[in-house]
């Protein structure tokens, strides 16, 4: 791929790929019993459940406790999406778990909440979780992995003649917080020299693209597009994986010690959490009701909508088809993990092999 994507192209092969591709995942999830928040985290921590809620047909005598802490606000993210509906369809009180659902209120809290066995299972993006493990040297371990690919990528705005990542010569180029080693693959595939972009921190508010204080913005592949084509604006977009970048997503996350002293629980969360997924899927616009049951009614349901499909798009791949939904390998995880390596942010290698687990996954 040579040349940046319209986003209203990019969208509409989004949802053609969802629409041939959900039915091999729902099947996948059925068969099989069980992936930088979209934005910056800027909400207090949320405990409170929305009122209502299936539960299962056959009650279990004795329910186990446990909290799951999105990373992130309330929102159509995947990993939210099928924990929400596991609640409300009663999936997890099937399997006699009671599960307390909150939200991270930002500052890295689900992760200091996970490491001190407060919350059970987080979310967590796949490159920050390698750099976390090597430091501070969290026992983070995947459970699943919901992003096939990675959820960022760059885009200019379609009038602005910036096509190609060599033409991002001369321009500037954003990043949020610190440069992602995304954007120096994409420009060390294109044989872009660093010297000859701008490289400027900027924040969350898309407007700095259209205002013109920034020619190439990074987003969240899920939210900012939405956003910026119902301003009217069209896009070009690269994701990094289209440019043979091993980029990955988000992930359910525990830690070693949850892993080896309460598999069981773990099982019958992701259990449940990848049946949610797969009733998502196959009942978005109920889904996104759910959701907002959790966002609030001043959430945009179509933004919300279009957030469940571009994850759902992501989340699926040949490998899922065949294994099932989350699955994960060695081979991807070291991809990224010597990716993270060579553009220096991982400063020494670590053993991917104790990442992740496939234990609470089905072939």
């Amino acid at each position: 791929m040579t040349r940046g994507t319209a986003i209203h192209v990019h969208t509409s092969l989004r949802r053609l790929f969802v629409a041939v591709g959900l039915v091999a995942l729902v099947a996948a999830c059925s068969s099989t019993p069980a992936a930088t928040p979209t934005t910056e985290p800027t909400s207090p921590t949320v405990t409170s459940s929305p009122a209502g809620g299936a539960t299962g047909e056959d009650p279990v005598d004795e329910m186990r406790s446990m909290t799951f802490m999105a990373g992130f606000s309330p929102q159509a993210n995947l990993p939210f999406v099928g924990v929400y509906v596991a609640d409300a369809q009663g999936f997890f009180a099937d399997r006699g778990l009671d599960v307390e659902i909150t939200h991270s209120g930002g500052g890295g809290e689900h992760l200091q909440l996970l490491s001190n066995d407060t919350v059970q299972v987080t979310t967590q993006d796949a490159a920050v979780l390698l750099e976390r493990r090597a430091d501070p040297g969290l026992p983070l371990v995947s459970l699943a992995l919901l992003g096939q690919v990675g959820q960022q990528a760059y885009v200019s705005l379609a009038d602005s003649g910036i096509e190609t990542p060599q033409d991002w010569a001369g321009h500037t180029v954003g990043f949020k917080g610190t440069p992602a080693p995304d954007v120096f693959a994409i420009m060390d595939a294109v044989g872009l020299d660093r010297d000859e972009v701008e490289l400027v921190n900027v924040g969350f508010d898309p407007r700095v693209l259209t205002e013109g204080q920034v020619d190439v913005y990074p987003i969240y592949k899920s939210n900012e597009p939405d956003t910026l084509a119902s301003w009217g604006y069209e896009l070009n977009l690269w994701d990094a994986a289209d440019f043979g970048v091993p980029t990955l997503g988000l992930t359910y996350v525990a830690t070693a010690d949850t892993v080896a002293d309460d598999p069981d629980l773990l099982d019958d969360f992701v259990d449940a959490a990848m049946e949610g997924i797969a009733w998502a899927a196959s009942h978005p616009d109920q889904a996104v009701d759910i959701v907002l049951e959790w966002t609030g009614p001043e959430a945009d349901r179509d933004h919300q909508r279009a957030m469940l499909d571009t994850e759902l798009a992501d989340a699926t791949s040949p490998m899922t088809d065949e294994h099932g939904l989350g699955w994960q390998t060695a081979e991807q995880w070291q991809d990224l993990h010597d990716l993270l390596v060579a553009e220096d942010a991982i400063s020494a290698p670590i053993d991917v092999d104790d990442a992740f687990t496939t234990d609470f996954l089905g072939d």
